[in-house]
């Protein structure tokens, strides 16, 4: 009896001890983005007003709205070179889209 009880008063300790060991972060710990460059930021805003504008004239071609959602991604991450290299793809095909609108209509049969 005496070593059933004992046992058991192990096994419950050590369950216990496996709890205690378990850590637990902060609440007020928030992992701050790291910071895009000032060119980083800047490609970023002219490409989110450059998609803006073609989506509201409907002229938004999907590989600028693909690129942009890179670039935010990458803002995410702080990693400021895939910032700027899809932002300025999701511009230039924004500002394309937008070009676009100009073209004369085809019209086929007649």
């Amino acid at each position: 009896m005496s070593k059933l009880l004992l046992a058991l008063t192990s096994a419950a300790l050590l369950g216990l001890s496996g709890c205690a060991e378990v850590q637990t972060k902060p609440a007020d710990t928030a992992a701050a983005a790291p910071a895009l460059s000032a060119e980083a930021q800047s490609a970023l805003s002219a490409a989110q007003a450059a998609v803006k504008d073609a989506k509201a004239k409907n002229a938004l071609w999907t590989t600028a709205e693909t690129a942009l959602k890179a670039a935010e991604e990458a803002a995410q991450k702080g990693d400021s070179a895939t910032v700027i290299k899809q932002s300025k793809l999701a511009s230039d095909h924004a500002q394309k889209g937008l070009a676009q609108l100009n073209y004369p209509t085809l019209k086929v049969g007649d």
